[in-house]
């Protein structure tokens, strides 16, 4: 048995706390920055908020206490929102035991430093690390459906000791060493999500989602590679398969607010109107044009999407950019 702490009762922190529970065989913490959110989990067994309709079993564990929910436990699951990542952890730091894993869940990169969450969590503390990621929208993981992801780490034994914990009839876990590769594809995508939508929210047809989710994956290739990922690790699970999921699926936060700024609302109203949940993609397409100004990557979605999302440029127009660019061999 695993003493797993799960930070962050958003909807997908929820769904991985169900998906555990449904596996059996570990003690759960579910851990909420906010006390009433806490209070009402409690209440009402349900995340009346974020993840409505999934009864949370009796023996997941729910507290607002940050250092409770981290006493003793054996892997701290970090399902906060990527902006917040360094807050939490820099508040428990003192707090950690050498031995402790520390999961990623979050898919983003960190706005002013265009660190990946791998780094950011290797600023604060020395602990074994590894990320999660793969195509899974939460509702469908709460749910029990079919859902397959993979866990990296370079730390010997990491991977698979979570492959071990997490794996159930529902979930099926992959291993890779490729933490880079696999943080980038779960945060690049998002962005590309977000031009996906946009293009559906102008009619723009099936040819051209087509070639953008193409096109985006040759992108977060691109960056993921001068960063020291691998090119593999793009075609697999963290890579095109979170990118075709959150491009087509009707579920995806990213997409939603890609439609929406397509149909042309405006960037605040869409945001609002997602009452408190996160669309990783907003905030990490200025930090993807960091990283790849850093390593002098070419990102052309990713500066058309920058634009619209923080500059006010017409969506038709920067398709319209998108398309007339110079030739080029694919």
């Amino acid at each position: 048995m695993s003493r797993i702490a799960i930070l962050g009762a958003g909807a997908w922190g929820t769904a991985l706390a169900l998906s555990l529970a449904r596996r059996g065989g570990h003690e759960l913490l579910l851990w909420s920055h906010s006390q009433a959110l806490a209070e009402q989990l409690s209440v009402a067994g349900e995340n009346l908020r974020y993840l409505p309709g999934f009864t949370l079993p009796v023996d997941i564990h729910i507290t607002s206490d940050l250092p409770r929910a981290i006493f003793e436990a054996d892997i701290l699951l970090c399902v906060t929102p990527s902006q917040h990542l360094r807050g939490v952890l820099t508040h428990i730091a003192p707090l950690l035991t050498r031995n402790q894993i520390i999961l990623s869940a979050s898919k983003g990169i960190e706005e002013t430093s265009y660190l990946r969450m791998s780094q950011v969590v290797a600023s604060i503390a020395s602990n074994p690390f590894a990320v999660l990621s793969g195509p899974s929208f939460a509702q469908e993981v709460a749910a029990g459906m079919p859902t397959a992801v993979v866990v990296a780490s370079t730390v010997p034994g990491v991977a698979q000791t979570i492959q071990r914990d997490f794996t159930s009839s529902t979930l099926r876990v992959y291993t890779n060493e490729d933490v880079p590769g696999v943080e980038l594809g779960g945060s690049l995508k998002n962005v590309i999500a977000l031009a996906a939508g946009v293009a559906n929210g102008l009619n723009l047809g099936h040819n051209s989602s087509a070639a953008l989710i193409t096109r985006g994956i040759a992108e977060m290739t691109r960056l993921a590679v001068a960063c020291g990922g691998r090119r593999q690790t793009l075609a697999g699970l963290s890579g095109a398969g979170d990118l075709i999921l959150t491009c087509t699926g009707s579920l995806s936060r990213n997409r939603t607010v890609g439609i929406e700024l397509g149909r042309g609302r405006q960037l605040p109203e869409i945001i609002a109107s997602l009452n408190g949940k996160v669309a990783e993609g907003v905030g990490s397409t200025a930090a993807a044009l960091g990283l790849a100004a850093r390593y002098a990557v070419e990102m052309p979605i990713t500066e058309q999407m920058d634009a619209i999302l923080h500059h006010n440029k017409n969506p038709k127009e920067a398709i319209r950019e998108l398309m007339t660019r110079p030739g080029r061999d694919e």
